[in-house]
């Protein structure tokens, strides 16, 4: 993990300290409630539908078992219990008063912490692979770059007003478990025939009301300059991006308006930087502050290469399907990184109690040398453990709530707050969710089923990803009464999925107690169509969209087609 130097420590305390000061003047009457808007969401404070949320940055996924204590401290002393994992990487506490607001921010700046960048028109939380640093088919560690991003991108002067929000995703791995193509800029790092390392910029990606898979822009930037590019990259869009209308204010509308106007204008503005800003060529990275950085992403203390076994020699059903589905390869020998699931029947996805904070922080420690990562997918990871570990940890994620088998399957879905939490929701997505993972409670079914991503928003704006889902549901308003449309057939750029595509609606909306009934329909068809060893995603793009709007169609009450 990235290890905080002095100015670091002393830049979280210090805002910390400057939000306090803004809280009391603003609960003094002092500031007043437009005035203080701005400031507090500076730091990650948003008035949700029913209270204060705070949305926690955690860079490019990785936490310690330190900082997750702490965030089971909040949930514990200030929010109701629990918190909320994003597909951002980030974690969202939904209930905290704000007169406790600035007493949470300095808690998190104990741990090294903050909410700084999590909302605003501003470059937010940097993303990454999950298994960032540990992956078997890892071309080139990202952990390293993503931090030089992240300090890059920190209360930057010149990108704090930004037309919209602006997200950056980075991976350096064959498989994209990122989701690259859906961010404003993403990255992925690759070498040359050299043997030098540089990366694949993707550029104009995005959700929301306009779905769009991002451009490439440049195929290879050298590690060095990719600061300079991306400077070229935002400030142009700074400078272009509409402000009269916040739906088309996303860098997507921009690229898809400008096509290669917009490219050409980003090279120009590339080549502007290098020969006529002062200084810029202290932007270009050293390679002895690349060192600096990357000595915080070595192997831990006690990692060492041991013979690889064979771990499913004698497992039982049970602890069979948990090797297969939640545990994965490691590019050092004798290692595995575990998915601890947070899909599981009683609790919305995502989601983690205080204890079980506490809980996973305990078996990062045990197991995991005190390191967690968040994932992309709204799971925990532990990324260094042991294979002769392993039969000890199933038993403790077992205990603990973690050890559902069913990473990658129909009920390992990425579902928004929704209309529950969320002031911009239509819709709520959590009962939708809760009632799909109990009609599908049955292991041998969901391993039938196999591999199926399924996302749920709550709104347009498409926190749940429902756009990359091979199945989506996402929530709309009609005179105030909620109902879902069912899209098939997009992907998130992973080898399952393929290429990054949204996917396509298959039909008028559905009733709220239709909802689960039309993705169990999908769910039968495909079981039906499909042919020897084909997955969801394969079958829906061989068969078309046809026999899933005649089976959803058949199951209307509310909404029945005449």
């Amino acid at each position: 993990m990235y290890a905080y130097t002095d100015f670091d420590r002393q830049f979280v305390h210090a805002r910390a300290a400057q939000f306090r000061d803004q809280l009391e003047r603003h609960l003094a009457g002092q500031l007043p409630d437009d005035d203080f808007r701005a400031l507090r969401l500076q730091n990650g404070w948003y008035i949700q539908r029913h209270a204060p949320m705070l949305r926690i940055a955690v860079p490019y996924g990785v936490l310690s078992a330190r900082q997750m204590r702490q965030l089971a401290r909040i949930a514990r002393e200030h929010d109701r219990g629990y918190g909320h994992f994003t597909t951002r990487q980030n974690l969202q506490f939904n209930w905290i008063p704000l007169p406790q607001s600035a007493d949470v921010m300095d808690l998190l700046a104990e741990v090294d912490m903050h909410g700084i960048q999590t909302s605003g028109n501003c470059i937010r939380n940097i993303t990454a692979d999950v298994t960032a640093g540990v992956a078997a088919d890892e071309l080139v560690d990202p952990r390293p770059y993503a931090e030089v991003l992240r300090q890059w991108s920190t209360l930057h002067p010149e990108f704090a007003f930004l037309p919209r929000k602006f997200k950056i995703a980075i991976s350096g791995a064959k498989e994209d478990r990122a989701a690259i193509g859906w961010h404003d800029i993403g990255l992925q790092l690759r070498k040359n025939d050299a043997g030098d390392v540089g990366f694949q910029v993707l550029v104009g990606g995005g959700m929301g009301r306009t779905p769009i898979v991002g451009q490439e822009i440049h195929a290879f930037v050298p590690w060095q300059d990719i600061l300079l590019y991306l400077e070229a990259i935002v400030r142009t869009y700074n400078r272009f991006g509409r402000r009269d209308n916040m739906y088309k204010a996303r860098i997507k509308i921009l690229v898809k308006a400008e096509g290669q106007a917009f490219f050409d204008a980003v090279n120009a503005e590339y080549q502007a930087i290098l020969s006529d800003d002062t200084g810029s060529h202290e932007q270009i990275i050293p390679a002895a502050e690349l060192a600096r950085v990357a000595a915080s992403f070595v192997e831990p203390a006690g990692v060492t290469p041991t013979a690889s076994v064979d771990i499913f020699a004698g497992a039982s059903p049970a602890y069979r399907r948990w090797l297969e589905r939640n545990v994965h390869a490691h590019r050092v020998s004798g290692y595995r990184s575990v998915t601890l699931s947070l899909k599981r029947l009683g609790l919305p996805p995502g989601d983690a109690t205080d204890a079980q904070m506490d809980a996973a922080a305990d078996l990062s420690d045990r197991y995991s040398h005190g390191e967690l990562r968040v994932s992309h997918d709204q799971n925990l990871l532990l990324p260094w453990v042991r294979e002769a570990d392993l039969p000890a940890l199933y038993e403790a994620a077992k205990a603990e709530g973690f050890a559902t088998p069913n990473i990658g399957l129909l009920t390992d879905m990425i579902v928004c707050p929704g209309g529950d939490f969320c002031a911009l929701a239509n819709a709520r997505s959590i009962p939708v969710a809760a009632e799909i993972t109990e009609r599908f409670q049955d292991l041998d079914e969901l391993w039938d089923i196999g591999d199926i991503d399924l996302h749920i928003s709550g709104c347009i704006n498409s926190c749940g990803h429902h756009h990359s889902g091979h199945i989506g549901v996402l929530g709309v308003d009609k005179d105030g009464t909620e109902w879902y449309q069912i899209t098939l057939g997009g992907s998130d750029g992973s080898t399952l999925s393929g290429a990054a595509v949204p996917g396509k609606v298959i039909g008028p909306s559905f009733a709220a107690d239709e909802a689960a009934d039309a993705v169990e329909a999908v769910i039968a068809t495909y079981r039906r169509e499909r042919q020897p060893g084909e997955r969801f995603i394969a079958t829906v793009r061989r068969i078309g969209l046809d026999a899933f709007k005649q089976a959803t169609n058949a199951i209307r009450r509310t909404t029945a087609v005449h």
